[in-house]
C-alpha cells in the first residue's frame, strides 16, 4: 500500500509516519520545509501548492494539517478543500486527522462536545473551525474521505498502550469513564482504517482502552 502523509512534520504526522512505516507500508511524507520524519521518500511542497498528479498513485492520503491562531483556522475548511478537489473522482482514500470538539453527546445529534458548559473557551475557535470543516467534508460524495476524531483528551506525549476503542459521531468513554488518547495509540487506529478502509465517507472517534 501507498500512503502519503501530508504535513508529516507535525507531531501527529510524525507519529503517523512512523506507524505506517513500522507495518512495512510504502510511505511519502509530504512536508513543507526540511523532512524531520523517518520518512525517507519526501515531497517538499506546500499543501495548497499540491496538485492532483503529485499525489496520483497514492492508495491513501493522511491530512495531518493544524492550525490553530485566529488568522490560520479558516484553512481547516480550505485545505481540506483543496485535498479534496485534487482528489475528486479518484479511488485514492482521503485520511483526516479531526478534532473532539464536533463529536455529539446525546442521540439526537444535536448537542456536541464544544457546546458543553466545562468545554474551554480557549479552544472552542479551534473546534468550531474543524467542526465547520466536517460539514463541509460530509458534502464530498466525489470523495472516498474518512474523518477520524481523537478523544477529548488527545496527548502529544501520551504512551503507546497498543489498543483503542472504536467509536462513532458520539463521545465514546472507557471503562474508566475517560476520554483519552495518546498521539501514538490514535496513529495506530488511524493506520488500522488505511488498511482496511471500513468507514468510507463517515466519521469515526477513537478513545484508549
Amino acid at each position: 500500500m501507498k500512503l502519503a502523509v501530508v504535513c508529516a512534520n507535525g507531531k501527529a504526522g510524525k507519529l503517523i509516519v512512523k506507524e505506517a512505516l513500522g507495518r512495512g507500508l510504502d510511505v511519502t511524507a509530504v512536508v513543507r520545509g526540511e523532512n524531520r520524519t523517518e520518512a525517507t521518500q519526501v515531497i517538499q511542497k506546500d499543501l495548497f501548492d499540491l496538485t492532483a498528479g503529485d499525489l496520483r498513485g497514492f492508495d491513501v492520503v493522511v491530512d495531518a494539517f493544524g492550525a490553530w491562531t485566529e488568522d490560520t483556522l479558516p484553512q481547516h475548511s480550505t485545505s481540506l478543500k483543496h485535498l479534496c478537489d485534487i482528489l475528486s473522482g479518484t479511488d485514492t482514500r482521503l485520511l483526516v486527522v479531526g478534532g473532539a470538539g464536533s463529536l455529539y453527546v446525546n442521540p439526537e445529534h444535536t448537542a456536541q462536545v464544544m457546546d458543553g458548559p466545562d468545554f474551554p473557551e480557549a479552544f472552542k475557535p479551534l473546534a468550531r473551525a474543524q467542526g465547520k470543516a466536517l460539514q463541509e467534508l460530509r458534502q464530498r460524495g466525489d470523495v472516498k474521505w474518512t474523518f477520524i476524531s481523537p478523544a477529548g483528551d488527545f496527548q502529544a506525549e501520551g504512551e503507546r498502550t497498543g489498543s483503542y476503542i472504536l467509536g462513532g459521531e458520539e463521545l465514546t468513554l472507557n471503562e474508566k469513564g475517560e476520554s483519552v488518547i495518546s498521539y501514538a495509540d490514535y496513529a495506530i487506529a488511524l493506520v488500522d482504517e488505511a488498511l482496511s478502509g471500513n468507514h468510507i465517507q463517515q466519521r469515526i472517534s477513537v478513545v484508549r482502552r
